[in-house]
């Protein structure tokens, strides 16, 4: 008999259903629940079972994962589902949401008598559906200890941010440190080309050189230099240029309310914002640089 915990898994889209179909093939007995009929389908292809409802998806979990949009999502499901689930059952939000929303969530699920970590991801699609996702998690060093072995199924890097709320502060911060880099290299790209200088020149330069970072030489955002990237499949998405809208939202929300200056993360935001409202957000996020690239023409 197995001694492995029972999952439920709510949210099975475009992350979360490979991140439930990888605890599957580990051996897991995974309950999911997706309201849409698409993520329902696949779930089941996948090897979990699919729930009618939330509610009867965690009625005999010992650990509940969710993956779900923004923090109101979160709130309003843990109000749904916390008073249905067994005593001590782990609370895992792998969504990314405002800090604020996380610590709630957290405060939601001890008062019913439950655990919890925010665990947010970093490593797109692809990240998940490899297994190779970075999770960064806030919480009890014994909830932590308890969640990381799921993690570490899921994903190729967990680190143990600190106490209920914080793994969603690493994730801000790290998704801000994101988006201003792709914005600095398809800057530098878009520069380059005005210069007369090709993108594959710029590239070998750069990425050996002290311009180097994860923007450039794992996700470049011009085709021709690094083949795997969505530059190279007409910009279709690994990581959505309306996420990163999202994050950086997150990410100037608490820039503000802690008085950070001096106001790249601000202005990154701005740029994904006003890209993402003009009807690209399906589109990858390092798409950017035809943005920048039409803004910039008829200029020297």
């Amino acid at each position: 008999m197995s001694t492995l915990p029972t999952i439920a898994f709510l949210g099975l889209g475009h992350m979360g259903g490979p991140m439930a179909a990888n605890l599957v093939k580990a051996g897991y007995e995974v309950t999911g629940f997706d309201p849409m009929p698409a993520a329902q389908e696949q779930a089941f292809k996948d090897g979990l079972t699919v729930a009618d409802t939330a509610v009867a998806a965690v009625a005999d979990a010992d650990v509940v994962i969710t993956m779900l949009p923004n923090g109101k999502l979160v709130l309003d499901l843990y109000d749904e589902i916390l008073g249905v689930a067994k005593a001590n059952t782990l609370f895992v939000d792998s969504s990314t949401i405002d800090v604020a929303d996380a610590k709630a969530a957290a405060d939601k699920a001890h008062a019913a008598g439950h655990r919890a970590v925010d665990a947010p991801v970093s490593g797109g699609v692809a990240g998940a559906s490899a297994g190779t996702l970075a999770f960064m998690v806030g919480g009890s060093e014994a909830d932590f200890d308890s969640a990381k072995p799921l993690l570490d199924v899921m994903g190729a890097k967990v680190v143990h941010c600190g106490g209920s709320g914080v793994g969603q502060a690493a994730k801000i911060c790290n998704n801000m440190i994101l988006g201003i880099s792709m914005i600095a290299v398809s800057e530098a790209f878009v520069l380059g080309e005005k210069l007369g200088l090709t993108n594959q020149a710029l590239f070998d330069v750069a990425s050996n050189a002290s311009g180097q970072c994860w923007s450039l030489t794992s996700y470049c955002p011009v085709p021709g230099p690094l083949p795997t990237s969505p530059a190279n499949n007409d910009y279709q998405p690994g990581f959505a240029a309306a996420l990163m809208d999202k994050d950086l939202g997150l990410a100037s929300n608490a820039l503000r309310a802690n008085g950070v200056e001096d106001g790249l993360g601000l202005r990154a935001a701005e740029i994904y914002h006003r890209f993402n409202t003009e009807g690209n957000g399906g589109l990858d996020f390092s798409a950017i640089v035809n943005d920048i690239r039409t803004r910039s023409e008829g200029t020297k």
